[in-house]
């Protein structure tokens, strides 16, 4: 059956393909349980960890072990995603993800487990959640090109996946972590991740560069090859920096700050999955919105707006605990951010040469995950030092600054400039 689909898709023989959509439909449905398990430990995690230490500062430090892999991993694994192949990484990443994040339950129900342990594995299972989003992600092109869809419409739908996670995961992950407690929660996630592996491998053709396209050096040329072409583009790294930046300041919010904030005044779980809920549907409601009209819209002027705005809800959270004030703040400025994960995915198809993606992309998330482990542990040590109110003060001003900056800087006039890449493919069989 799979070599039926990938016999229809020789997109690089210039041969119109039959509309297919199994396969698009396929790595979304795969995604979207996926995304919503490791919503359920994005909650559980930094709940369970506070509740077992009441300290913050591991909080932060748990965060932290949470964030490094995806730099490493940006950095060293995209350049493997492009000679594995697309498919094969994606399955491979979800198998480890899962690996990693079952035994901690499995250690702390059994044997024990002491919080290094806890480190070691928390890393294990985010190492290859980068390389398994560029693999996805890299695949999108074709898919879209097999289902007669605009980029656009499919990495909209793509993006909104992690926002319809954090919509329905947080609050179902604060019912469950009240049923069943948060490390067996934790094995719903690492369930998640397989059932992600097995769609992907029966129902996602191995769509790949043409062979003459395929990277075949050797690896370190090949990294230093994804590199230069980053640099070189001033879009792209402009954007990939100014991710990073804003990444230190707000990644920890809901690793670390929100958390803490919401047991300093409610001290329930159900709390930290609302306003999950509400991220949730913010950001879905801008995604979705972009893949229907952002292919309309100034692009220069979404990532101005969604700059400006993020501010707010973390201006009203530092100055107010009243659910009824807070919430409609995290729906404004969240609306805004949503467009902004698709429309940088899209400028990165429509930039980068089929057979750089796995390495540019990796590279690009690589940029902008380099300084989060950083945040999340000064997050933990701030609050610890400073209470959490001064904490969301100083991260209000400083996500302020940002946004009045963003005008002025040069790459921000590249937006609306296109410079489209060929999408050049073949298919084959399943890379195994």
């Amino acid at each position: 059956m799979l070599a039926n689909l990938a016999s229809a898709t020789k997109i690089d023989e210039g041969v119109p393909p039959a509309r297919n959509r199994l396969p698009a439909a396929a790595l979304l449905i795969a995604t979207t349980v996926s995304m919503v398990g490791s919503a359920f430990t994005y909650i559980a995690l930094p709940w369970f960890v506070l509740q077992s230490t009441g300290s913050a500062s591991k909080t932060g430090l748990t965060g932290f072990f949470v964030a490094l892999p995806g730099f490493i991993a940006g950095v060293f694994g995209g350049t493997l995603v492009d000679k594995l192949g697309y498919k094969y990484s994606s399955v491979v990443s979800d198998l480890i993800s899962a690996l990693g994040i079952m035994a901690i339950p499995l250690l702390y129900d059994t044997i024990g487990l002491a919080f290094w342990q806890l480190l070691v594995l928390v890393f294990i299972g985010s190492l290859l959640e980068v390389p398994g989003v560029t693999a996805r992600r890299s695949l999108l092109p074709e898919l879209a090109t097999m289902a007669r869809l605009r980029l656009e419409q499919l990495n909209s739908l793509f993006e909104s996946v992690t926002a319809l996670s954090i919509l329905i995961g947080p609050p179902i992950a604060g019912i469950l972590i009240g049923l069943l407690s948060a490390g067996n929660v934790l094995w719903i996630d690492g369930a998640s991740f397989l059932f992600s592996a097995v769609v992907v491998g029966l129902f996602v053709p191995a769509l790949r560069p043409s062979e003459t396209a395929r990277p075949g050096g050797r690896y370190l040329d090949e990294l230093l090859a994804g590199l230069r072409f980053l640099r070189a583009d001033r879009l792209l790294l402009g954007m990939a920096v100014c991710v990073g930046i804003s990444n230190l300041l707000t990644a920890p919010l809901f690793s670390v700050v929100i958390p803490v904030w919401v047991d300093h005044y409610f001290g329930k779980a159900s709390v930290l999955g609302l306003l999950g809920a509400v991220v949730g549907a913010a950001t879905l409601a801008g995604a979705l919105g972009y893949g229907v009209i952002g292919h309309r819209l100034s692009r220069r002027r979404l990532w101005l707006i969604a700059f400006a705005l993020s501010p707010i809800a973390i201006w009203v959270m530092g100055v107010t605990h009243a659910l009824v004030i807070v919430i409609p703040a995290i729906l404004m400025s969240y609306v805004f951010l949503g467009p902004i994960n698709p429309l940088m995915v899209t400028v990165r198809h429509e930039r980068i040469p089929t057979q750089m993606r796995g390495r540019v992309f990796a590279t690009f998330s690589a940029i902008t995950a380099v300084a989060t482990p950083l945040g999340m542990v000064i997050a933990g040590f701030v609050i610890q030092g400073l209470g959490i109110t001064k904490m969301l003060l100083l991260l209000a001003a400083l996500t302020t600054l940002l946004g009045l900056v963003m005008p002025f800087l040069p790459f921000v006039r590249d937006f609306d400039v296109s410079k489209s890449q060929p999408v050049v493919a073949q298919s084959g069989e399943p890379a195994a």
